[in-house]
């Protein structure tokens, strides 16, 4: 069967204006090595995740690995991308992990999966005005700037553990983002999180003990989600999650945009299979014992400084990142990181989640000179960041719900008063 890509020029050499694209690619070696750096651009964000959550690093790699074949698959190899774990996970994560177990976490990203992949579905049949009417840009980076902002008390936790090794650790996260260009620079996470690392190793802050036990090839955890209709409470703990398929639909959305604006903007045709993949392979996971995916800006990142843009390349990642996830001496040692390093990089990357919200607003020139605009973005973020909660019998809901929640309704509500009585100019 032939592959589905056609060699750029002669494989490789890359002019200084040209484009590598989506359908294109260059000799395996050099693509294979472009692979690799997605793989080690995806890697610092997506281990993360199962750090911060308590969920085997080894099952998320697998499945994100598995996710991004599966994307490629189900939008025809038109869109690169790479699905890596989706930080607008972590808060319901761990507050469901804490109150009802692993299991109920599992069945919150499945529930979101299911979702997003119906939402991709109603895309593909109608378009995307929709999106953009219900999330206006003051609505989308309320939604995204809360739900950084809401994490804050678990960074300040893991800092107050280990605080010199978690200065160091921000220090190194900070220091990288100028000390270097290009690639370097946009793994500043990945570069504190090592240097943190070594830290903690010369305070004997790293226990080793199961990393020398944990087999160098093996299954990963596997791990199902809690059955509802067993442990009604499970229900209860939805309301938490619901507002991460608005963030994950902004997410692909966005990512999807800034492909096409660097490629070609027939690309954006393909925005429901996105959808639709991602939110499959978030219940892939779900099912497995994974965390939830999302198309990564980091990735983009890559093809920006390299101007290539071959889905080849991804297969290359997925196929990677699949082998790493059946290495359980690498998921042994990715969770002999000390909280102290968590602590250091999640104060700089919780803080970061809330700046790509102000960023949305930024970018689309969000006027908050209007009070339908300040209401909405301030009551929201009150909201989530001091993590209201409202409870009505078996369901709960917390801060971000709340506040994603508030900002929907008062954009909303206020631009119809508005309208209706001539106030809104």
């Amino acid at each position: 069967m032939a592959l589905p890509w056609t060699l750029h020029g002669d494989g490789k050499t890359v002019g200084a204006q040209d484009v590598v694209g989506p359908g294109e690619r260059l000799n395996w070696p050099l693509t294979i090595g472009i692979g690799a750096q997605h793989v080690v651009a995806m890697f610092g964000a997506t281990f993360l995740v199962p750090l911060l959550t308590g969920f085997p690093p080894s099952t998320t790699l697998l499945f994100s690995g598995i996710g991004t074949l599966l994307f490629l698959l189900i939008t025809r190899n038109k869109l690169p991308s790479y699905l890596g774990s989706s930080f607008a996970f972590i808060a319901p994560i761990t507050a469901a992990t804490a109150t009802a177990g692993m299991g109920s976490a599992l069945f919150g990203i499945v529930v979101v999966g299911f979702l997003l992949a119906v939402i991709g579905l109603v895309v593909q049949l109608t378009g995307t005005g929709w999106i953009d009417t219900l999330m206006p840009p003051v609505v989308s980076g309320a939604i995204v700037a809360l739900i950084g902002f809401n994490l804050a008390p678990v960074a300040k936790s893991n800092f107050a553990a280990a605080p010199l090794t978690a200065i160091i650790t921000l220090a190194a996260v900070i220091l990288s983002t100028v000390l270097f260009n290009g690639i370097l620079g946009r793994l500043s996470i990945f570069i504190g999180v090592v240097i943190g690392y070594l830290a903690a190793v010369s305070f004997g802050e790293v226990d080793f003990g199961k990393v020398a036990a944990a087999p160098w090839f093996g299954l990963p955890q596997f791990t199902g989600p809690a059955n509802p209709f067993e442990n009604p409470a499970v229900f209860g703990l939805l309301p938490a999650f619901l507002p991460v398929v608005l963030v994950l639909v902004a997410e692909n959305v966005g990512h999807i945009k800034g492909v096409a604006q660097m490629t070609d903007a027939k690309v954006n045709r393909y925005t429901g299979r996105a959808l639709m993949a991602d939110g499959l392979a978030t219940m892939l996971a779900g099912f497995s014992g994974g965390s939830g995916t999302t198309t990564y800006g980091e990735n983009i990142g890559v093809m920006a400084a390299t101007r290539i843009y071959s889905t080849a390349a991804y297969w290359v990642a997925g196929i990677v990142a699949i082998l790493l996830g059946l290495s359980p001496k690498i998921g042994a040692v990715i969770n002999t990181i000390p909280a102290g390093v968590l602590g250091g990089v999640t104060t700089a990357l919780y803080g970061l989640i809330g700046i790509i919200g102000v960023k949305i607003w930024l970018d689309n020139k969000v006027d908050f000179s209007r009070p339908v605009n300040q209401f909405t973005a301030a009551t929201a973020l009150i909201i989530g960041i001091a993590d209201y909660t409202f409870t009505i019998g078996a369901l709960s809901f917390n801060g971000i719900a709340l506040g994603t929640i508030a900002a929907i309704v008062i954009y909303h509500l206020m631009s119809w008063v508005g309208r209706l009585r001539g106030t809104d100019r």
